[in-house]
């Protein structure tokens, strides 16, 4: 009887333990002094950030927190990871970072013709300065424009000065937000080039692998120390490396390494342990009610696809709202490691926790500053898509000589993310073993469809297209509307 009521101890208190499989950490990656050489690639340290220079001639900030190693093994990077500084801090920065000061002159709508910005590169043999690596300060590009007339293609946003923040973003002068990066357009661009048919679906996900599952499984039907390291180390050691893998576009790029960054701090903060102080956030945590030890939930970034809206002749698109979406799904593991999505009522704490961070996700953006980046990168998908299926670059004649060559502009020079040790976490919270696992959807052209995208009826997208004056001097390629 003493042996029965001590197993039965040992399983409750296996039980009551909640195992986080947290594929991710925070909103930010860069490469250790592990990087690959032959690319030479390395770090160095200044003050709020690292930079990583790699052997291509391209220099861009590193965000603290997440290490890269030259095999693409995530790990934790402990250091400040928080999208907010200190008022020192801000002064600091903006005073080692200087704009001339045309740009630096806040805007509610700068425009950039993207094939002007890529024939002034041109003519000046592949030479980009600062401006066009931030894109003269967009903040979000809200509206994408086509002129027959003079054949450019135009995009245009509220825009700002910025300056070297937390997190390695380039961020804005007075809202502290980061900037958008033509590294990150033009891998939307080639995702969607001329004479290329429509990517299809692009976007991360970080998973177990079925052996880890099923090894997982058995380790719970055998355990029975009662040291509570000793059962996170077990767990460990069964699930083994997690698989980080990113479809659409080449992992090796920017882009990419941002999509997997949001997916990992995203279920951080829904298992509790990365603070985010934004009042109405509910977390998976707690408010999670599981019923089955071989549970799976599933949390995933779609765009909101309700955000387009389209002139009449389709030469003119405005993008509204946040443009991102959180949702949540059910999966099941069975025996074998296989996992089958489950129809019917979300889990309670991935209900509200997936509602809250879509409700919230401005708030969140400002304190976690790679959701900001991910918002802009889903915007730029959104208009790149546009571009190609209304054929601009056909009419335009706009081939992206250079844009388009990853031989005359190298984007794809990082090590790319391939897997992640699971750091687990404990809790008792009900009988089951969880394992969030998640990732970033994204079908862009699922926007644009007639379901989604809106006319402009009243004509206010037009009468924005009619105020963005094209004669302009040679060698621009932004300027401001009034």
């Amino acid at each position: 009887m003493k042996n029965r009521r001590q197993f039965f101890a040992l399983r409750w208190l296996f039980l009551c333990v909640v195992t986080f499989l947290l594929v991710g950490v925070v909103p930010a990656f860069a490469q250790d002094d592990q990087s690959d050489t032959s690319t030479g690639t390395g770090t160095s340290t200044g003050t709020g950030s690292t930079t990583n220079t790699t052997g291509t001639g391209v220099t861009t900030p590193a965000q603290g927190g997440v290490l890269i190693n030259a095999g693409g093994v995530l790990s934790r990077f402990a250091v400040m990871d928080r999208g907010l500084m200190s008022n020192t801090q801000i002064n600091a920065a903006k005073a080692s970072y200087k704009l001339s000061s045309d740009v630096s002159v806040g805007s509610s709508m700068r425009c950039v013709s993207l094939n002007r910005l890529e024939q002034i590169i041109i003519e000046s043999d592949g030479a980009i300065t600062d401006e066009m690596m931030y894109l003269a300060g967009i903040q979000r590009i809200e509206h994408v424009f086509y002129f027959p007339e003079s054949k450019d293609i135009v995009i245009a946003g509220p825009a700002e000065g910025w300056f070297p923040g937390y997190e390695g973003a380039m961020i804005g002068i007075n809202t502290n937000l980061p900037v958008c990066e033509l590294q990150h357009l033009i891998t939307a661009l080639r995702a969607y080039a001329p004479d290329k048919e429509g990517i299809g679906m692009i976007g991360c996900s970080i998973d177990p692998t079925q052996e880890g599952n099923v090894q997982l499984q058995q380790f719970q039907t055998r355990f029975r120390g009662t040291n509570r390291q000793q059962f996170a180390n077990g767990v460990r050691e069964s699930l083994g490396m997690q698989e980080i893998t990113v479809e659409g576009i080449p992992a090796t790029t920017h882009a990419a390494r941002m999509m997997v960054a949001a997916d990992y701090r995203m279920k951080r903060i829904g298992l509790g342990l990365d603070s985010i102080r934004v009042p109405g956030l509910r977390t998976f945590i707690n408010n999670t009610v599981p019923g089955t030890s071989n549970a799976l939930f599933r949390w995933y970034f779609v765009p909101d696809y309700e955000s387009v809206i389209l002139t009449e002749d389709r030469t003119g698109m405005q993008l509204v709202g946040d443009g991102v979406k959180l949702v949540g799904e059910n999966e099941i593991v069975s025996s074998t490691g296989e996992r089958t999505v489950q129809s019917g009522v979300l889990d309670p704490g991935t209900r509200e926790f997936t509602r809250s961070f879509t409700q919230q996700y401005p708030q969140i953006a400002k304190q976690a500053l790679v959701f900001a980046q991910l918002r802009n990168w889903i915007d730029m998908l959104i208009c790149a898509a546009h571009i190609q299926r209304e054929d601009f670059y056909g009419k335009s004649g706009w081939s992206m000589e250079f844009f388009g060559d990853e031989e005359k502009y190298s984007l794809e020079v990082f090590t790319a993310p391939k897997e992640v040790e699971p750091v687990v976490g404990q809790r008792a919270v009900r009988n089951a073993v969880l394992t969030p696992v998640g990732g970033v959807v994204i079908d862009a052209e699922q926007a644009l469809e007639e379901e989604h995208a809106k006319l402009d009826k009243d004509g206010k997208i037009a009468g924005k297209k009619k105020q963005v004056a094209l004669k302009l001097p040679e060698g621009v390629w932004w300027w401001d509307v009034p």
